[in-house]
């Protein structure tokens, strides 16, 4: 009985290590997604030209502009890979992420006309999400601008 006893409470104490484990990973995972969209928020308070493009300008002026701004998208479509990743069931880090991808899809769709193989770059959620907000918005080629608000 106590030999039964004993193996009981080791397996409860392996499941209690297991969970330990899953939280702090859950934790870190969290906290990772917060500091990536913190430097992501600092980004476009250093950039509000890019936070808030016009894109024709954009494409008008030099061509390290449409470099600088790519990788701007690019680190927003990060962040918001991660945030949303570490925080699923918070459906205000959605928001925020559509929120932002609007201004956003002009680029994106005339990047996926000019390169297909960019958004592949992508997670297959962050692509879906991306193609989800163009339809929802009215965005198609060749002209890709926003038609739906």
């Amino acid at each position: 009985m106590g030999q039964i006893a004993q193996a009981v409470v080791a397996a409860l104490g392996f499941v209690a290590i297991l969970m330990q484990i899953n939280v702090l990973g859950k934790n870190a995972h969290e906290a990772g997604a917060r500091q990536i969209y913190q430097a992501y928020n600092d980004l476009e308070f250093r950039n509000p030209q890019y936070a808030k493009p016009d894109f024709e300008r954009l494409k008008a002026g030099p061509a390290n502009d449409v470099v600088q701004y790519e990788s701007f998208v690019s680190y927003f479509l990060y962040a918001c890979e991660e945030a949303v990743g570490a925080f699923h069931s918070r459906r205000e880090w959605q928001a925020t992420c559509d929120y932002d991808l609007k201004g956003h899809l002009p680029f994106l769709c005339e990047k996926a006309v000019a390169e297909p193989v960019y958004l592949t770059t992508y997670s297959g959620a962050t692509r879906r999400w991306i193609d989800s907000e163009m339809q929802r918005l009215g965005v198609s080629a060749p002209d890709c601008k926003v038609r739906k608000t």
